[in-house]
């Protein structure tokens, strides 16, 4: 099956110094935005929270001590609801560097094109906003929804985040009709890819190193495809 292997080809990719160098950045850097998010979420309710008021028996309760140090329980929600957005935010800025390796590595006589910088985070930031709003809606229709909230919340970030590094992928190689068009034509094996790396996302730890993971497999996506409908993947981008 094309997404298993594509998945099996980028985990051994993780493993190489020029990738590996990367996952330790992108590690870093979602340790250091989640840890910034608990932070502010810390002081904005000790900030907008009432003083002290007095129980029985426990005496005087201060209220933004109490609840400023009780959202620490609420890290790892934050973490399952809000990695996906963050994976859709590092891709921008990793993508196409681990791209670059994996076609180096395997590729190299396909190589394509990294996007312009500006385009590459316009897209993120898009797709960011996109993800984090089913993140946000998930969490509201939970106690609603029980046990189909999951389906929600892997489907629709399956569908969209096999979007955003899928069309990273192909807009190395093709213009972005083209991309879009080739993504639509393999939507199932794009959005198969996207839910599986939306699961990867929930799994703690092993989510810090999965954005990088997903721009590797995408990579390997895209030109498995290219191969085998025998499409010529190289430079056609105008």
């Amino acid at each position: 099956m094309i997404v298993l292997r594509s998945l099996i080809l980028a985990w051994g990719d993780l493993l190489r110094p020029r990738i590996l160098s990367l996952v330790a950045m992108g590690i870093g850097l979602t340790i250091l935005l989640f840890v910034a998010l608990q932070a502010g979420t810390f002081w904005l309710i000790r900030l907008v929270t009432p003083g002290s008021f007095a129980l029985p028996w426990l005496g005087s309760v201060d209220v933004g001590d109490a609840l400023s140090w009780g959202s620490l329980a609420l890290f790892p929600l934050m973490g399952f609801f809000l990695m996906a957005p963050v994976a859709a935010g590092f891709s921008g800025l990793f993508a196409d560097r681990v791209a670059d390796a994996v076609e180096d590595i395997h590729y190299p006589a396909s190589r394509g094109r990294a996007l312009d910088f500006l385009d590459g985070m316009l897209e993120s930031l898009a797709v960011m906003a996109a993800v984090l709003g089913v993140a946000i809606l998930s969490l509201m229709l939970t106690p609603f929804l029980g046990p189909l909230a999951p389906l929600l919340f892997y489907g629709a970030n399956g569908w969209l985040l096999g979007r955003e590094f899928f069309q990273m992928a192909a807009r190395r190689h093709l213009d972005a009709p083209l991309a879009s068009d080739m993504r639509r034509r393999h939507g199932l094996r794009v959005t198969l890819a996207g839910a599986l790396v939306a699961v990867a996302l929930t799994i703690p730890v092993v989510n810090i190193g999965v954005p990088l993971l997903a721009a590797a497999a995408f990579t390997h996506l895209f030109h498995l495809l290219s191969a085998g409908t025998g499409r010529n993947s190289g430079h056609r981008r105008g």
